[in-house]
Formats: C-alpha cells, sequence, structure tokens
C-alpha cells in the first residue's frame, strides 16, 4: 500500500530514540524528508547518522527542548528553511518520571507541564501556522490517556488533557483540511518501556511487549494521505492491553 509519503517533509521532535526514532525511521522508509529533534546535540547527531545512512539527504536534524517558549517557532522555521514547505508535525516526547501525583513537587508539576503540555501545544500552534490543506500533526501520548497508570501520576493528569486539546484543534484546523491524531502507545520495546515483569506481558493479550517499528508503521499511516479521513481520534497501539473503549 503506498502512503502517499513520498516527498513529503516533516518534524518529529523526541525523534532521535525510542517512538520517536521509530516513527522518523518509518517516515522515511515510506519516501518522506523528516527533520528530528530533542534536547541533546549528541543524540540528533547519532539519529542523523543512523536515519541517514540510507537516505542522507532526507534527514535533517536539530537541538531544542520543548519546555523553552522559542524552541516551537525555532524548529518549524529550520525545517522550512531546510525542505522548503511542512507536511507534517510528529509530537513525542518523554515522559515524567514514575512517581503518584502526591509524590510530584509543585516544580515537578510545572516543570512537566512546560514540556509535555506547553511544549507539545506550541508546536502545533507553530507547525498549524505554516500547513497547507493535507498537512497532518500526530502526537504521541500514552494509553493513560484513557486509563491511569500505577505510579504515573504526572503522565496520568497532563496527557488525558493533552488529548482533549488535539482534539479541539481537530475542530479548528479541519476546515483548513489538516488533520489531528493522537497515538496512545502501551508498552514497547525501548529504554522506557522495556521493563516489564511476567505478570505484565501475561496481561497483553497478544502475549508480548511491542516492537517500535510496530508504532512507528502506526503513526506513517495516520500521518499519511491514506488516512485522510482521520482526525480529532485517539488510535491505541498497546496489542489489546487497555480495558477501556
Amino acid at each position: 500500500m503506498d502512503l502517499g509519503l513520498s516527498g513529503k517533509a516533516f518534524v518529529v521532535t523526541g525523534g532521535t530514540e525510542g517512538l520517536g526514532l521509530a516513527s522518523a525511521r518509518e517516515l522515511l522508509r515510506e519516501g518522506a524528508k523528516v527533520t528530528v529533534s530533542s534536547r541533546s546535540q549528541d543524540k540528533v547527531d547519532d539519529a542523523v547518522t543512523e536515519l541517514g545512512a540510507h537516505r542522507p539527504n532526507a534527514v535533517h536534524g536539530m537541538a531544542a527542548d520543548n519546555g523553552h517558549p522559542a524552541s516551537a517557532e525555532l524548529v518549524v522555521d529550520s525545517a522550512l528553511a531546510h525542505w522548503g514547505k511542512l507536511d507534517g508535525l510528529v509530537v513525542s516526547v518523554g515522559g515524567p518520571p514514575p512517581g503518584t501525583a502526591l509524590e510530584a513537587t509543585d516544580e515537578d508539576w510545572r516543570g512537566y507541564f512546560d514540556s509535555v503540555f506547553l511544549g507539545a501545544v506550541r508546536l502545533a500552534r507553530a507547525a498549524a501556522a505554516k500547513m497547507t490543506e493535507g498537512s497532518a500533526i500526530v502526537f504521541v501520548l500514552s494509553s493513560s490517556v484513557k486509563s491511569p497508570l500505577t505510579g504515573l501520576g504526572i503522565s496520568n493528569g497532563l496527557r488525558p488533557g493533552l488529548a482533549m486539546v488535539a482534539k479541539d484543534m481537530a475542530d479548528e484546523l479541519g476546515p483548513r483540511g489538516i488533520r489531528v491524531v493522537s497515538v496512545l502507545p502501551g508498552r514497547f520495546d525501548t529504554a522506557r518501556g522495556s521493563a516489564v515483569s511476567g505478570d505484565s506481558v501475561a496481561s497483553i493479550p497478544l502475549g508480548r511487549i511491542g516492537d517500535p517499528e510496530e508504532f512507528g508503521r502506526t503513526v506513517a499511516f495516520v500521518a499519511s494521505p491514506a488516512a485522510s479521513y482521520i482526525t480529532g481520534s485517539t488510535v491505541t497501539v498497546d496489542g489489546g492491553s487497555l480495558r477501556a473503549l
């Protein structure tokens, strides 16, 4: 199936590792051009080298902290300067550390609100201003949007609100032909998600944790013209773990 991504230009934040890197890799495999960003210049350089091994002229990177107020405009402008257009944005950010909602301090809440929540909103706002009909914004969130994850209090607090903001953006951007989709990953074989006990794996109907490539393919699809009538939706990719509709 041709997803229609050849020649499209994307920004993938958090695109240097984990599910962000997997998403960038699949977009490239489908023929897109990609700008990846993360806070670490070393990680950006490594990701550009890895991703560009087969398509060296299709990958661009820059270091940027989503929590900084200026980062969104800088990342979007850099991608536009490099590719001449922007057809898609994939917002993938590292999740808050473990801890309950009551254990988290005010500083914890404020810091992760800036990076996870407000940073994502800024990126979508900056990208949407430059996008044209047929573009897509994809938020990589968490299954905690629909059901809380034990010991991840800040994530449980921020992710559902961001999913509702994405839904609101879909309403606002729909008349311009710009789609907004939230993708909710479960457990994947990444540095953050692979520490799963036998009991946890047994609770996954497919009986295993996911391969990041499986998640990346989902992101590539929902971001592509092949998914042109999907917007305002949350797409769960978790092997059947979530017990909510």
